[in-house]
């Protein structure tokens, strides 16, 4: 069972925004439809429409890419390519990326040739992500209730901070996130944690 944030202000507004937000709920509808028992959309989807809002930006800022995260330990490595297929009939328009928690360790391996150990959980995995205000999942449930998972809260979201979280990514990679993502430029309010 995901575990979710207790109802508190900055949660009912992050549920506020989303519901305000006609593709991430489409977004929401359409993983939902996959059947998935532990899963959410979340890091740039989620931090880009609360940073559009809080910046008063007009329009949304274009998805280079939804994120959709669920944890199934028993579930082949081709699953996620074989979601990501069904959610691009389902929403064309969008890039989806598909990534099961439970299998991360063997992908960390492959890709940088280092041992980390296995995720327990989906909430444990979104705890990972490279920056505290990315940390944070979004899911619908069958009565279209809006759960928010922020294994590090919320803060640091609404309060425009960007800090690097060294649970898995490095220094280097959090540095090179926050240029290739043109942090600053999009959203010149943030206050971005500077690393040497």
């Amino acid at each position: 069972m995901t575990m979710s944030l207790p109802p508190s202000p900055l949660t009912q507004r992050l549920i506020d925004m989303v519901r305000s937000s006609a593709e991430l709920m489409a977004a929401l509808s359409a993983a939902r439809s996959l059947g998935l028992e532990n899963w959410c959309i979340g890091a740039g989807a989620v931090r880009t429409l609360v940073w559009d809002a809080l910046h008063g930006h007009a329009g949304p800022t274009p998805l280079a890419d939804v994120d959709l995260v669920y944890f199934a330990q028993d579930a082949p490595p081709q699953h996620d390519a074989e979601l990501e297929a069904r959610l691009h009939q389902l929403m064309p328009a969008l890039e989806w990326e598909a990534t099961n928690q439970a299998h991360v360790h063997t992908w960390f391996m492959r890709e940088f040739g280092r041992e980390v150990a296995p995720l327990l959980s989906l909430e444990d995995g979104v705890a990972t992500w490279p920056e505290y205000a990315t940390c944070i999942g979004v899911t619908l449930a069958g009565d279209d209730t809006i759960r928010v998972i922020a294994p590090h809260g919320l803060e640091d979201l609404f309060e425009l901070r960007v800090r690097h979280n060294p649970a898995r990514a490095d220094v280097h990679t959090y540095r090179h996130r926050v240029v290739s993502k043109g942090f600053a430029q999009r959203w010149p309010l943030l206050v971005i944690e500077s690393l040497q």
